[in-house]
């Protein structure tokens, strides 16, 4: 199965630009990760942090 894959792979051109894109979207994705967690507001991480543990008896907020 592998040498089926291998084999096809080689035969389309310009298929070696996949990978080197694929790790620039996943730098790119953590680096702004990263940045938005080290920027982001302590009373808004807070507020977020704290929402599970609300009690709230509105059951309309499970379906959301």
């Amino acid at each position: 199965m592998l040498k089926f894959v291998k084999n096809y792979m080689e035969t389309i051109s310009g298929v070696e630009i996949y990978p080197i894109i694929s790790l620039l979207i996943f730098f790119t994705f953590f680096v702004i990760l990263f940045w938005w967690v080290f920027t982001a507001k302590k009373e808004y991480i807070n507020q977020v942090s704290n929402i599970p543990l609300e009690n709230n008896n509105n059951q309309n907020d499970i379906l959301l």
